[in-house]
């Protein structure tokens, strides 16, 4: 095996001291992409929060979280299922109850989203500043292209009529 060379087949990362960033999200095979689509998206991450509380029923789930469908959420949860994050639990009763929990490993990964929010809510006041400086900047190039682009136009029908 070459020096440097994970021993691990999925791993996707480089172990060299210029690691390209990008290098992982452009491999089709790569399960770091895959898991990161996988957490990242809105949906799975209400799921998680709102299941780090307590167990919870598929239709209390649904109540909780507002604009999810019924396709989406259950397609959601067995994603979360299959990636070992949630549990899911069938009480045979009729009818037939089912409940969602968080597995240890889901647990773990609701620890580091919870420091992610702390970091956003912490911040939340610079980012506003900064989006609202970048929008006043945004909005003072696009005059000073439309002046520009209107000066342009002046003198473009000077010379067709002549003027210039």
């Amino acid at each position: 095996m070459e020096d440097g060379t994970s021993r691990s087949l999925g791993y996707c990362a480089d172990t060299d001291a210029d690691y390209d960033v990008l290098q992982w999200d452009t491999r089709e095979d790569c399960e770091v992409r895959q898991i990161l689509d996988r957490i990242a998206d809105k949906w799975s991450l209400l799921v998680i929060a709102l299941l780090d509380r307590r167990s919870l029923r598929f239709t209390e789930l649904r109540r909780m979280i507002d604009g999810i469908s019924q396709r989406m959420l259950a397609r959601t949860l067995r994603h979360l299922e299959r990636d070992g994050l949630v549990s899911r639990t069938v009480h045979p009763t009729v009818p037939p109850r089912v409940d969602y929990e968080l597995t240890p490993l889901g647990a773990t990964l609701h620890e580091t989203i919870r420091t992610l929010v702390t970091w956003t809510e912490t911040h939340q006041n610079a980012i506003a500043a900064a989006r609202a400086a970048y929008d006043k900047r945004a909005a003072a190039e696009q005059a000073q292209a439309e002046r520009e682009a209107a000066q342009r136009d002046a003198i473009a029908r000077d010379v067709l009529a002549g003027r210039r």
